[in-house]
């Protein structure tokens, strides 16, 4: 197996590591680095448990080839928190109830920190749109929604 090198900063932290070149960043993030928050669900792009933001954007990593993250910025769901407190986001899930078995959580807490990245005050319906590729058998997504929705308010409210 030819493994080729791959330099991206992770949560902050440069990293260097060897890959296959047919490697997700899924598996990479995974398997390479021991950052399991990211899910690993359907590996089609379809679920959403394994979203991350590349380069300010949500992307599915099941989709994403490793090497095409050379030089990018990633960040898991394992580098939101600071170690004195959650993000907003996370916080808000765990006060709305925005999780249940939690396995597709990390995914859409990356969807919505993706969203309020690019958009701080989205309105219930733009939440809805943002989070519409990440699948949840558990909440019925009115939780998630509320969730996004305080967080925003939160995040506006502190800026």
């Amino acid at each position: 197996m030819n493994k080729q090198p791959l330099a991206m900063t992770v949560n902050g932290h440069e990293r260097q590591l060897l890959v296959a070149p047919y490697y997700s960043l899924l598996d990479t993030l995974r398997d390479e680095l021991r950052l399991t928050g990211t899910k690993k669900g359907c590996d089609e792009g379809d679920c959403g448990a394994c979203t991350v933001i590349l380069d300010g954007k949500p992307v599915t990593s099941c989709l994403v080839l490793a090497m095409s993250a050379q030089g990018a910025d990633v960040t898991t769901v394992e580098g939101l928190a600071t170690p004195d407190a959650l993000h907003p986001v996370q916080q808000a899930f765990i006060e709305r109830g925005g999780l249940q078995c939690g396995y597709c959580t990390p995914g859409l807490i990356m969807a919505a920190v993706g969203l309020l990245q690019e958009n701080p005050r989205p309105s219930a319906e733009e939440v809805k749109f943002a989070i519409g590729g990440n699948l949840c058998r558990c909440t019925g997504y009115t939780k998630v929604v509320e969730a996004i929705l305080l967080a925003a308010d939160r995040m506006a409210s502190t800026c």
